[in-house]
């Protein structure tokens, strides 16, 4: 287990939970350090005073608040520690909502909270079970970091987990972002909905970080000193050219199914309603079938005249 980076309690009600929090990702990105050209010597950030114009050492640095630009109000760690804030040792269960509820851009880093001792069993056990069967999330706030935050717990398999979210506040509005008001054709818009269809996944578990594959790569050869992978042959697109769109459309649908293996034939957009030209031709044959079967028809009862008009020659015959 990764070590906790918190340790607390779950609070729902009168239930307590005593929990270890611990990271729910890792990072796997190829990190670097900066360098010296010259002789690869490390290049390191110096912690200096403004006013000594001296390095600082960890243990004589603080936090301060910067009221005017000569004022500068300090606080120690141990007076965050005991502020009256409730959630400063509990992550406080206030809400359970329906998950849909939750806009996923509040959602900020997850967390596992694991147990702190057998006692925590049982409780935690209860929040678990309580979540799955009702199909809520809980809404909590807890204090981290000298700050409180707003948190969402949910089920993962056997354990529950804490995402970090964002404060309503926090989250910009996008309405000056939202371009103006276009007109697109219905075919425009049911072919994006064909492609998003032809791309449609259930799972997406297979997907892989290229980049770091291709860095990992390259940091492999120099540090061998073999000769450098070559570059990867893409197809470049020239930013802001006005395309055609169901052009575009087209050649994406037929391309997501050629890569799943399927038969892009089809991948062209038709017509919606036939043209008066297809219609007389389909028409057509209609015609032709009636005017048969009024043709059968007349022969038919023509013959059955006849055959009675002899039928009644043949009798006075005989008389």
């Amino acid at each position: 287990m990764p070590r906790p980076l918190w340790t607390g309690a779950v609070s729902f009600g009168l239930v307590s939970i005593p929990i270890k929090v611990v990271s729910a990702t890792e990072d796997r990105s190829v990190h670097f350090h900066q360098v010296h050209l010259e002789d690869m010597g490390r290049v390191r950030t110096r912690k200096v005073c403004s006013i000594e114009d001296e390095v600082v050492p960890q243990e004589e640095i603080g936090k301060g608040y910067e009221l005017t630009r000569d004022e500068v109000v300090p606080v120690t760690d141990e007076e965050l520690d005991e502020m009256p804030l409730p959630t400063a040792k509990a992550i406080e269960i206030v809400a359970f909502v329906d998950a849909d509820s939750i806009d996923p851009i509040r959602i900020s880093d997850s967390y596992f909270l694991a147990i702190d001792g057998k006692v925590a069993a049982r409780p935690y056990t209860l929040l678990r079970k309580a979540l799955e069967r009702s199909d809520k999330v809980a809404v909590a706030k807890f204090a981290w970091h000298n700050r409180e935050r707003l948190g969402l717990l949910r089920v993962r398999d056997d354990a529950i987990v804490l995402h970090a979210m964002r404060w309503p506040d926090e989250v910009r509005s996008p309405e000056s972002l939202a371009p103006k008001a276009v007109d697109l054709d219905d075919d425009e818009i049911e072919r994006a909905v064909q492609l998003t269809d032809t791309m449609a996944l259930d799972d997406i578990t297979g997907f892989r970080d290229e980049y770091r594959d291709a860095l990992e790569a390259l940091i492999e050869a120099k540090s061998e000193g073999k000769e450098l992978p070559e570059p990867a042959e893409g197809e470049e697109r020239e930013s802001g050219k006005v395309v055609d769109l169901m052009a575009a459309l087209n050649a994406s649908v037929k391309a997501a199914r050629e890569s799943r293996g399927e038969n892009g034939q089809d991948a062209t957009v038709h017509t919606m309603q036939p043209s008066k030209k297809t219609a007389s031709k389909k028409a057509a044959p209609a015609r032709t079938t009636t005017a048969k079967k009024t043709a059968a028809g007349k022969k038919l009862t023509a013959k059955k005249t006849t055959t009675k008009k002899t039928a009644a020659a043949r009798k006075r015959s005989a008389s």
